[in-house]
């Protein structure tokens, strides 16, 4: 019978434990040719690896391995949207670029979930194989937050939602927000109309009134929301006369038929304030097709500074955030935790408008 064989002739698993009684030697001897080899003879290492690839035997569940030390060597990122959001839309892009470049320092990879509230999802999410979670950008009380937090990892949060003892990277997005509508007042204008991104997870869209504004569960957009208007009021321009549009994704698509209807009305809005970039590239898309010359009949503009603002045609005025320093910031608090030191969230990150060819006074 072969060594390898069981006794009723059967294939045996392959282990540390059997590849040690193939050599008639030690598990620990065997444990040391992987995972201490500085404990061996360069001699006796080289023969435990030789059969074990003339046995097919490909070393010790790395796996195991790292929950036997306490690590797997991974950090979960919660990504709204699905996963094809993370590598389609720029700004995530940079961000996960960011955070890759910091985590890498210490060997550290990354594993993308969705954060659907599906059941099968959250189980998926409570057993994930991680060290830490980033949650990126999700609304309060979403269920795959509290599955991410279920196993007491580490949790560090870009943007939204706050979370008791985990800390929080962000801009300001007031700030941000009020700057593009003071911009667009001091043109002249004092007809504006907002897209914005979703407001809750609840998959509706359309217009947007005050009640729902406020109530917003994405904290970034009641934010900015909060921002333009306290900047429109402070221009004379009643909030409430101020057309939002809700789109239920950060969707370029989604934006051009939110829009489509209001900029074929006669009574159209000179500006509009698109809360991303991607909402404004949309806006741009939804003007060409009516027919309206960006700036000279409409003013756009968007937020984050993302490569396709200064790519767009006509180019995007944009509020510009740190993209990819956020990212790295997040991978700095992720390393932190891990080694056990105590970290703080820093303050909200600033933020600058740069206005670029899209925007102009309004029609005399």
């Amino acid at each position: 019978m072969s060594k390898t064989e069981g006794d009723d002739g059967s294939p045996r698993r392959l282990t540390l434990l059997t590849l040690a009684q193939d050599l008639g030697i030690s598990r620990a001897t065997v444990s040391n040719a992987y995972n201490r080899p500085d404990q061996l003879s360069p001699a006796l290492r080289a023969r435990i690896l030789a059969r074990a690839a003339e046995l097919g035997f490909p070393g010790p569940d790395p796996m195991a391995r790292g929950l036997r030390r306490g690590r797997v060597g991974a950090v979960g990122v919660l990504v709204d949207e699905g996963l094809s959001y993370a590598f389609t839309d720029p700004t995530a892009v940079l961000f996960l670029d960011g955070l890759a470049r910091e985590l890498e320092a210490d060997g550290l990879g990354l594993l993308l979930h969705a954060a659907r509230a599906a059941g099968d999802d959250l189980e998926r999410i409570r057993d994930a194989a991680v060290d830490a979670w980033v949650v990126q950008s999700l609304p309060e009380r979403h269920p795959a937050v509290a599955a991410a937090q279920s196993r007491g990892r580490p949790v560090v949060v870009l943007d939204q939602p706050r979370l008791p003892g985990a800390p929080l990277v962000g801009i300001d997005d007031e700030g941000g927000a009020a700057s593009v509508v003071r911009h667009l007042t001091e043109l002249g204008h004092r007809c504006l109309s907002v897209v914005t991104m979703p407001l809750q997870a609840d998959g509706r869209s359309g217009p947007a009134d005050l009640r729902r504004q406020r109530s917003a569960t994405y904290q970034v957009m009641r934010r900015r929301l909060a921002g333009a208007a306290a900047a429109a009021e402070a221009a004379g321009l009643p909030w409430t006369e101020v057309p939002v549009l809700e789109c239920t994704a950060n969707d370029p698509d989604l934006a051009a038929r939110a829009v489509a209807d209001l900029l074929a009305r006669p009574d159209r809005p000179t500006a509009v304030v698109a809360l991303s970039d991607q909402l404004a590239l949309g806006v741009l898309r939804a003007a060409a097709t009516l027919g309206l010359a960006v700036p000279g009949e409409l003013s756009v503009t968007g937020f984050d500074d993302s490569p396709a603002a200064a790519a767009a045609r006509p180019s995007l005025t944009t509020v510009a955030q740190p993209l990819r320093d956020r990212g790295e910031t997040v991978g700095a608090l992720v390393r932190g935790l891990l080694r056990g030191e105590p970290v703080a969230g820093p303050a909200p990150a600033p933020v600058r408008l740069v206005v670029r060819d899209s925007t102009a006074a309004p029609p005399s």
